[in-house]
């Protein structure tokens, strides 16, 4: 087969006016009138405990996940609470304190505080230790991020009480391989510059399974692995600059990235060589200035930007760029977008439950609602497959561009890549590590199973 077959088969498509594929084109939602709830509700206030990066180098990128949660809570409480009795109270926690310390403030939450949701959550890092304690305290747990695929291929393999909303972990670097291979296809020698955790391991991984059978030939001249918090990545930037790469491949995330970017500026890094990231713009959008290199393909988490989809296409997109930036004066990012519909979500989950069973609904009433929800987000349809409780959007990235209406660069709403999620993650039942295979996931494995190598 060859690659530009496979990538039509695959459904990637390139350009602001196409959108993702599953999205309908549609007018602005019909306000409906409330329905008076079934039964007794009480009136005492719902506890939320939400965790994310308040300070260091990952509050650029943690920062807007606690102020989206923070306006859908006023909204609802605005509106009377749910069920228009109970309002929501948020306890906010800074996840860098440490895996360990957030462990411990997650028993705290629950146990001390009573809380009964607990959201948020960024670091791939901290979301395989949290998820087993959730489950095990039986506190219902909806994290916003914290994407690795190990969550629920090892450390929960069977979810009851946690879900996630995030695109899954390894469809970042397989988009952008993917779109990397459609932009520059004799890219050959790769250089990598990856966060020495999780995130970046995986990013690697499903990046080069992807990208080798899409671009025959492809090698790896260089690794770089800077720690989180990194401040000078003077080496990493001078080894990738003399291993003289086609294409640098970077997942270096939130204040990280701006520091290895500007940086990278100041050697040169960018003049000879493409660069793609999995998560570059994934921060603020104001983090990035207008002196970013133009025409990298810079993602956003596989998930959410917020120019796109394009409000007359996307009417709900629109309505929530316009109340956040209004509310915090500043535009919103991925987290901002799963921070704010997992409340919505949740709420949708007990008016259903509700209408169901009458009265407040026990937390199986509320699950069996989450699980199969099919709800609207500003980035389109989200999906919950209730086998592993893990949200599915179709995936996104695009190219930085400088462009008149905002003081800092953007991704370009006319080259926008979309890709059907369900086209580049491991389908349900399929084996996961230590069944029958030993690859780092079951979506690294599908992919090297089952995807053609393409001439």
């Amino acid at each position: 087969m060859d690659r530009r077959t496979f990538l039509n088969n695959i459904g990637l498509t390139v350009g602001g006016a196409a959108a993702a594929t599953t999205m309908p084109v549609i007018g602005p939602s019909v306000a409906q009138a409330a329905v008076a709830p079934k039964g007794n509700i009480p009136s005492t206030p719902l506890k939320m405990g939400h965790m994310t990066f308040l300070t260091g180098p990952a509050a650029v990128l943690g920062e807007p996940s606690l102020k989206g949660h923070l306006l859908a809570a006023e909204e609802i409480n605005a509106a009377g609470g749910i069920l228009g009795k109970r309002k929501i109270e948020t306890i906010s926690a800074d996840e860098q304190a440490g895996t360990d310390a957030n462990v411990k403030e997650l028993r705290r939450m629950k146990l001390s505080e009573k809380i009964d949701l607990f959201t948020g959550v960024i670091s791939s890092g901290n979301t395989p230790a949290l998820g087993p304690v959730a489950e095990e305290l039986s506190l219902l747990t909806i994290f916003v991020d914290g994407c690795t695929d190990f969550l629920w291929d090892k450390a929960v393999p069977n979810p009851k009480y946690t879900f996630r909303i995030t695109n899954i972990q390894s469809a970042d670097g397989v988009t952008c391989a993917l779109a990397a291979a459609q932009t520059w296809p004799k890219a050959k020698k790769i250089a990598h510059i990856h966060p020495d955790y999780s995130y970046g391991r995986n990013a690697f991984d499903h990046f080069m399974i992807a990208y080798s059978k899409l671009v025959p030939g492809a090698q790896v001249v260089s690794e770089g692995w800077p720690k989180l918090g990194t401040t000078d990545f003077t080496a990493h930037i001078t080894k990738t600059i003399s291993s003289q790469p086609d294409l640098i491949v970077s997942s270096v995330w939130g204040g990280d990235y701006v520091a290895l970017y500007k940086q990278a500026l100041r050697y040169g890094m960018f003049k000879d060589a493409k660069f793609a990231s999995t998560i570059a713009f994934g921060v603020a959008p104001h983090a990035i200035g207008k002196d970013h290199p133009e025409g990298a393909i810079a993602g956003v988490h596989s998930n959410y930007y917020f120019t796109f989809p394009p409000g007359n296409r996307w009417p709900a997109n629109k309505t929530f760029v316009e109340k956040y930036f209004k509310r915090w004066n500043e535009y919103p990012n991925f987290q901002s977008d799963g921070a704010y519909h997992t409340l919505y979500m949740y709420k949708t989950a007990i008016e259903k439950a509700n209408r169901l069973v009458g009265g407040w609904p026990d937390e199986e009433a509320i699950i069996s609602q989450l699980e199969g929800m099919y709800y609207e987000t500003a980035a389109g349809y989200l999906y919950i497959r209730p086998d592993n409780h893990q949200g599915y959007k179709d995936a996104v990235t695009g190219f930085s561009k400088n462009v008149a209406e905002y003081p800092f660069q953007i991704l370009d709403p006319a080259t926008m890549i979309t890709i059907p999620i369900r086209n580049i993650t491991a389908p349900p039942n399929w084996p996961k590590p230590g069944q029958g295979h030993n690859d780092p996931t079951a979506t690294y494995n599908w992919i090297k199973e089952t995807w053609p190598q393409v001439t």
